[in-house]
């Protein structure tokens, strides 16, 4: 905002030609010329809804982000469960019916070159154990993963690192803590030498938004089709309603933070569910508002509670409407962090793992 208004004042004050001509120089100072921008050989694991999104956005933006950061990202192979396959020369995926057997992954790096794993699959127990062994081998052989899965997070947190320290690679997981929220960044590195004891988060806008529709006098089963329909809702809603999937936000959120182990942490949940509706008309009729509350503080180690509370006007939470989230960071001496916003939809988790891919193979030096 700072700078969106600095350069209009510039702009505005600006008397002659060469004035703006040197503000324009300015500009384009920092960008980098296309053809300078190196490729950069991605292998994606999962082609649903979110690897679909992440091909569609490598394609469209591939300029823009070797201008902006200096490295331009390629999908060299994608992987599904059972078959795989190499784009075309113009980058083009071949049809599925054509798409050959899934390979050992240590081939497919190999003959790719590929810098950067990328994995958009489900975040189900069938599929834990292969993405952990898959983002192990990649991360030995030094190549960066990239990940909006959270199951083998959970599970395998302590074995990634470690794999992570023996290549010399990065693991970034900013989809898997919030879609476009970029908490994870904030967790991760943000907060360093502020001292933050304490994580208060409504991760889960499923939730939020169920909760604001029984305010408005919904029944549980009309609020959760009216989330369906905005395509806010997955088909089985119980992780977003049980509290499952905001504590599993924040049992990310504090590892990346604090250094918790995710396979340690304790969870109690308290779920939306038939009897919440009263709840929440309670607190409307006094101008508050219910949400679902997922928190961690270092007083209580290895605990993540979440807990259905009434909110205050100037509660960052309180402030929340519809399916928005977001995560406040008690710092006591630096004051409270806050992020919110970001989209919850397969395009949103598909920009986080674009981000997190310019963060893992950018060059990096001065401000950048």
């Amino acid at each position: 905002m700072g700078e969106a208004t600095h350069a209009a004042d510039t702009a505005h004050t600006a008397d002659t030609a060469d004035t703006a001509d040197t503000a324009d120089t300015a500009h384009t100072a920092d960008e980098t010329d296309v053809t300078d921008a190196p490729p950069t050989d991605v292998v994606l694991a999962g082609y649903g809804p979110v690897g679909r999104a992440f091909v569609d956005r490598l394609a469209r933006d591939g300029d823009t982000l070797a201008r902006r950061h200096g490295v331009r990202p390629r999908v060299a192979a994608v992987r599904a469960s059972t078959a795989q396959c190499r784009p075309a020369a113009d980058g083009a995926l071949p049809p599925r019916s054509q798409w050959g057997p899934v390979r050992p992954l240590d081939e497919t790096l190999d003959r790719t070159g590929a810098r950067v794993f990328v994995q958009a699959v489900p975040s189900s127990p069938g599929l834990r154990e292969r993405a952990a062994q898959e983002a192990v081998t990649a991360l030995r052989r030094g190549v960066h993963v990239v990940t909006a899965t959270k199951s083998h997070l959970l599970t395998h947190w302590r074995e990634l690192e470690a794999a992570a320290r023996t290549g010399g690679s990065m693991i970034r997981i900013s989809g898997a803590t919030g879609a476009a929220l970029p908490a994870g960044d904030l967790a991760r590195t943000s907060l360093r030498g502020l001292d933050c004891r304490t994580i208060r988060a409504c991760p889960n806008g499923t939730a939020t938004f169920v909760l604001d529709r029984l305010a408005e006098g919904d029944t549980l089963d009309d609020a959760i089709g009216a989330a369906r329909q905005r395509g806010i809702a997955e088909a089985d809603p119980s992780a977003d309603l049980s509290g499952e999937d905001a504590a599993t936000k924040v049992r990310l959120l504090a590892a990346l933070a604090w250094g918790w182990d995710p396979a340690e942490v304790r969870v109690r949940a308290q779920p939306v569910d038939g009897s919440t509706a009263g709840r929440a008309l309670d607190a409307a009729s006094r101008s508050l508002r219910l949400r679902a509350v997922a928190g961690a503080s270092v007083a209580e180690p290895g605990v993540v509670r979440v807990r259905l509370e009434e909110t205050q006007p100037g509660d960052p939470l309180h402030a929340l409407n519809g399916p928005e989230k977001a995560v406040v960071f008690g710092c006591p001496d630096a004051g409270d962090v806050t992020v919110s916003g970001g989209r919850s939809s397969p395009v949103g988790a598909a920009l986080a793992l674009v981000r997190d891919t310019v963060e893992v193979a950018a060059p990096r030096a001065g401000f950048r």
